[in-house]
């Protein structure tokens, strides 16, 4: 049995962190251990009026987070997920153009619309399947045009395969986050040129494709050195979406069982084999990304935690809340489904702001619903779990018709698995159970596939997950009864 030492990157939009792995299969002694040595705060950052993100300070983060690993032990490979869409742009030196804009940026304001005039949302879905996000890769791009940025670069790279050029100095594309870019056919596997040559973009930014498990390079030698690493150590392609690596990281047994990949977004959905491009799952608006293995994550993205977190930072400064803790024990004492909102409401998207503060906007979209309004932080943190739960039971339930799959089991992975309330709201909505952790299902799928890359006994995504499940510790919650959700459900869908 040989016994793998890896590094996995795994970035999110509010925080970023360097994780040392260790990975053993066979002989009766399996180990999947995962500890956490740098963890770094990541917010966008707003220049001249335009939301950023400080890509360099991330890369050094990362490089400080690597030699941390270094120093502790020996390293196999690395390996970089993070969030999707985002991008840097870089010249005919390889240099980077600018500082990437974050998907909350208002520029694409309206985009959509544009473009939909001429590519129609029917024929968009059935070459990418996906989900209409006004944020999307391709938009972002649209808004981008005759700016002397796109005009001068030669390449788009995603901001994990960004960071990937960095330290080995390969451009490249992996799939899983390709797919979400608005310019990835989802049936040919291939980016569809055609595509962006009708919205104006020049082919000439898209990279060569990689698949999960491909070798990007060894690192770099100035990189190799500053790390005090040996430079034959490879970088190595995984589900550098987020959302693909924690779906290999779903301790599931068998297919009949939806994922909620649950942090500031819950990416709630299913594993599929083909993609789902109906009319009715495009009405639906769900979105068919490329998955690891070829497999497709035929989801919806839901606003998820993110604007409870938003809350919680308003209600800090003013001095209202002191920490999460507080406000989840009061929300559980709190009345089950009295205010429910629509969580996926775009009011939600932006960033709080002492002039308009996120708790402020979920209390006016309660009037505007006709819901009782909730009046303290409690309240309103149920209201927010309450509307995550009942968001959740309708995309599970839409998700199995629209696929024509059963569900027998909802697996809760990411932070958000660790939220007990929340956990066992989403069992109640759904009326089915809930199986918790891991936690950190994003970092350890992307660890499990440089393991599998290096030669570790773990043939396909089965085994991967048979790993975890011996491995790891998860909490079931079974369905209560009591509350109405249909009711809520009904309330919510007169409301708009």
């Amino acid at each position: 049995m040989t016994e793998l030492r890896v590094a996995a990157v795994d970035l999110g939009a509010t925080s970023g962190r360097v994780m040392a792995a260790t990975v053993a299969v066979g002989d009766g002694d399996d180990r999947l251990e995962i500890s956490e040595v740098h963890r770094f705060p990541n917010a966008p950052v707003s220049v001249g009026g335009s939301l950023r993100w400080d890509v360099v300070g991330i890369y050094r983060e990362v490089l400080a987070g690597l030699r941390e690993v270094v120093r502790t032990g020996p390293l196999d490979s690395i390996g970089i997920d993070s969030w999707a869409i985002d991008y840097g742009l870089l010249d005919r030196d390889g240099e980077l153009l600018g500082t990437p804009y974050s998907y909350r940026d208002r520029r694409t304001d309206g985009v959509l619309e544009e473009v939909a005039k001429i590519v129609p949302a029917e024929e968009a879905y059935a070459i990418t399947g996906l989900q209409q996000l006004p944020f999307t890769t391709i938009y972002q791009l649209v808004a981008a045009r005759g700016s002397a940025a796109l005009e001068a670069a030669t390449t788009v790279l995603l901001l994990p395969d960004l960071l990937g050029y960095w330290l080995t100095g390969v451009a490249g594309a992996e799939r899983t986050n390709a797919s979400t870019t608005g310019l990835y056919d989802v049936v040919e596997r291939e980016w569809s040129v055609a595509l962006a040559e009708r919205v104006g973009i020049p082919p000439r930014l898209l990279p060569p494709l990689r698949e999960p498990g491909d070798s990007i390079g060894e690192v770099a030698p100035q990189v190799a050195s500053e790390l005090a690493l040996d430079a034959s150590v490879p970088v190595i392609a995984v589900g550098s979406h987020d959302t693909a690596s924690a779906v290999v990281g779903v301790p599931a047994e068998g297919a009949s069982f939806a994922y909620i990949s649950s942090g500031t977004w819950s990416l709630v959905g299913l594993e599929l084999g083909e993609p789902v491009l109906t009319a009715a799952a495009r009405a639906a608006d769900f979105t068919n990304e490329t998955g690891v293995d070829g497999t497709v994550r035929f989801l919806k993205n839901v606003m998820g935690l993110w604007v409870l977190s938003e809350c919680l930072r308003a209600w800090q400064t003013e001095g209202e809340v002191a920490d999460l803790s507080t406000v989840l024990d009061g929300a559980a004492q709190s009345p089950g489904l009295r205010t429910v909102i629509d969580i996926d409401d775009d009011v939600l998207l932006q960033p709080s702001t002492q002039a308009d503060p996120m708790p402020q906007r979920v209390v006016a979209l309660a009037r505007r619903a006709g819901e009782p309004v909730p009046e303290s932080p409690a309240a309103l943190t149920r209201c927010i779990l309450d509307s995550l739960a009942l968001a959740y039971r309708r995309h599970v339930r839409t998700a199995g018709e629209l696929a024509d799959s059963s569900v027998d089991v909802v697996h809760v992975v990411g932070g958000g698995s660790q939220n007990e309330l929340l956990c066992q709201l989403t069992a109640d909505a759904c009326g089915l159970p809930v199986l918790a952790g891991p936690a950190e299902a994003a970092a350890l799928g992307n660890v499990l596939v440089q393991a599998r890359a290096l030669g570790a006994d773990l043939p396909d995504l089965a085994a991967m997950r048979a790993l975890v499940r011996r491995t790891h510790e998860l909490r079931r919650h079974e369905p209560r009864h009591g509350l109405d959700w249909a009711a809520a459900e009904a309330r919510l869908h007169l409301a708009r």
